[in-house]
């Protein structure tokens, strides 16, 4: 193409997003007019997609880390041929409109990832990177490499500030996970200003040190520059890091270079003088040349090749390897085995019984044969969180095809990264870690459950009920914090079957992320009547008697209401016990059955819980919680001095 075609292309996509954020009156023209080049070097050159088939499994995956500079990304989709009208592009941040403020995964077509908390985008992608090496090892054969993208991005200084980014290039270089290709909008600013204020480290010696490929274009305009280090990131068995020295705010007169850029409107007469000052037509706005759409829509007709020649190449693999064809396209499918759920474990009633994270540990290796797809791992905790598979490699640089992670203490980028593979596809990630570093991992557990993405969390050591480890350890207000979250499910397992059955909900749950809260301590295995309804949240455990008063918990303190009823019923009192795995799977379902296990006509109700108890008011009376930080000491003092105790359930059911 010629150079001014190429210019004015490159121009394009400053300009409709100056335009954009100008109409809607709020955003950041700065990213998108300093980034405009790394964008349209990756999109038109290296990047495999289809926009008219945005899910199109064989795709490279492309990730705008800082999200905020989103209508650059709105920008792309639309000139691409996107299901993205320019008429969203003119409704940017608008109520209803599919271009809001920060990308939306599930949201805009063309959207692999929710970003703008920023770093997440950055780890996300590792975790892109891990499932397409997990699937690449387990299904690719000589000469037929189905599953083999690239995952770009374009990360800014803010994300490479970002803790989470620090802990996720260091587990990406160390699983030289060379699939990662990151453009780095090199601009020196930020939104305080310039990066001598706060970031002067040497960041190409940090990155090598992580053992990420560093490579440097010394002007982020530089189209030909740019693609030469993408081709030669393409080739190094490392992740890749290119650093591109941008100007934020690109061709703004008195703005540009400076942190005006970054987070405003450029203001009419600004705009109007980067129009001026880069040739472009002030008026009308929102302008696209036709050649301009014309070069971008032909992205139309090449993803549909491109579509086209992977399904072929598919097609004669399956017919090669019909067995891991059709594993490979039922993974791809988000289908499940038949019958998967025979390989869930029952287990036996037994009052000694085993801590929750016990029989979690069992349940993940009953189902890991006929689950394949299973994979996940521990942030430095697997023996603590049992959450080995036995039997499987560790993923490792050399054994792609392992099912066990080592992610480090690094709870956070453990969270993003499965995030990423969650999005990625064709795996049913976890992992785990204790509950009270939950509050590592909830930036990401957010994420995942306002994009629908259904990561499973596994968080062990769920009480005080760990004992000595003392309070540092204990989760207080952790549970709580949790169930806030909308769109996340929380469950608390009573004992090792309703365990088993927690991991059953998680599993068949595709439309956002499930916690799972695990005792450390053994918890008695309840006799069983019928399987544990884990899946509608509450169920009626036992009744005493015509019940008058009902005694409802979760986790752990299910067997202690369960033994604290029998007393009270030997006293004459009819009583029912409620286990709580669930809120939000509770208040899921419809109004009869939660009449039928919390009748309106009982008011009598005492919640038990060794945490904070807010929000157990909505269900209950009273509550017996713990509104202080707990103590190192055995368990059983512990829940003996803050008043878990069979007589203090009595005690308060008496007076209810």
């Amino acid at each position: 193409m010629t150079t001014d075609l190429q210019n004015r292309s490159i121009n394009a996509l400053r300009f409709l997003s100056a335009d954009g954020v100008q109409k809607a009156n709020s955003g950041h023209p700065g990213l998108p007019m300093g980034g405009a080049a790394m964008a349209y070097t990756i999109w038109t050159r290296h990047l495999r997609h289809n926009p008219r088939n945005p899910k199109w499994a064989g795709r490279d995956r492309f990730i705008l880390s800082g999200g905020h500079g989103s209508m650059l990304l709105y920008s792309l989709l639309h000139l691409t041929g996107y299901d993205l009208p320019l008429e969203e592009l003119k409704n940017f941040r608008q109520w209803g409109s599919l271009t809001p403020g920060h990308p939306e995964y599930g949201l805009t077509p063309g959207v692999e990832m929710t970003t703008g908390p920023l770093g997440q985008g950055f780890a996300t992608g590792v975790g892109m990177a891990i499932a397409a090496s997990h699937l690449a090892a387990n299904f690719n054969q000589q000469g037929q490499n189905i599953i083999d993208p690239f995952i770009y991005a374009i990360v800014t200084d803010g994300d490479l500030m970002e803790g989470v980014s620090s802990e996720a290039a260091s587990l990406a270089g160390h699983l030289s996970l060379g699939r990662l290709i990151y453009l780095y909008d090199d601009n020196h600013i930020s939104i305080d200003g310039s990066t001598d204020l706060s970031f002067t480290e040497d960041r190409a010696a940090r990155f090598r040190s992580y053992g990420w490929q560093v490579l440097r274009v010394d002007d982020g305009n530089d189209v030909e520059a740019m693609d030469k280090m993408i081709q030669e990131a393409k080739l190094d068995p490392r992740p890749s890091l290119i650093m591109c020295r941008t100007t934020i705010g690109f061709g703004a007169p008195n703005r540009q270079g400076t942190s005006k850029a970054h987070g405003e409107p450029l203001g009419d007469e600004e705009l109007n003088a980067a129009k001026d000052n880069l040739g472009w037509p002030k008026e009308p706005r929102f302008f696209i040349p036709d050649d301009v759409l014309e070069f971008y829509r032909k992205a139309v007709d090449k993803g549909r090749e491109r579509e086209y020649d992977w399904k072929m190449r598919f097609d004669a693999y399956k017919r090669i390897h019909p067995v891991l064809g059709a594993e490979l396209q039922r993974r791809l499918n988000g289908e499940f085995p038949e019958n998967w759920t025979s390989a869930l474990p029952v287990f036996p009633a037994d009052a000694k019984g085993m801590g929750s994270r016990v029989a979690s540990g069992k349940t993940i290796n009953a189902i890991a044969a006929t689950l394949p797809e299973l994979i996940g791992g521990s942030a430095d905790l697997a023996p603590s969180n049992n959450t080995k598979i036995d039997g499987s490699p560790a993923f490792q640089k050399d054994s792609y095809q392992g099912r066990n992670f080592h992610f480090g203490v690094r709870e956070h980028a453990m969270g993003a990264a499965l995030n990423g593979m969650a999005v990625f596809g064709g795996v049913i990630p976890y992992g785990a870690t204790f509950l009270v570093f939950a509050d590592y991992v909830r930036p990401a557990i957010r994420l995942a459950a306002l994009s629908h993405i259904p990561s499973i969390f596994i968080f062990t050591h769920d009480s005080v009920g760990l004992g000595e480890d003392g309070p540092t350890h204990q989760p207080i207000e952790q549970l709580t914090s949790l169930r806030i979250i909308p769109n996340l499910v929380v469950i608390r397992p009573a004992d090792a079957n309703e365990t088993a059955q927690a991991w059953k909900v998680a599993i068949e749950r595709r439309n956002g992320p499930t916690v799972m809260a695990l005792s450390r301590q053994n918890l008695p295995t309840f006799e069983l009547s019928t399987v544990p309804t884990v899946e509608k949240g509450a169920y009626v455990l036992k009744d005493f008697g015509t019940p008058e008063m009902i005694l409802m918990a979760s986790g752990s303190e299910v067997s202690l209401i369960l033994e604290s009823a029998q007393k009270l019923a030997d006293e004459g009192k009819g009583v029912r016990v409620v286990s709580f795995p669930s809120w939000e799977l509770f208040e899921k379902q419809d109004e009869a059955y939660r009449e039928s296990v919390l009748p309106k006509s009982i008011q009598k109700r005492l919640a038990v819980e060794a945490g904070s108890g807010i929000g157990w008011e909505r269900y209950a009376k009273s509550v017996i919680s713990i509104d202080r930080y707990g103590a190192s000491a055995p368990a059983k003092v512990i829940f003996e001095k803050l008043g878990f105790t069979v007589e203090n359930v009595v005690a308060k059911a008496k007076v209810l």
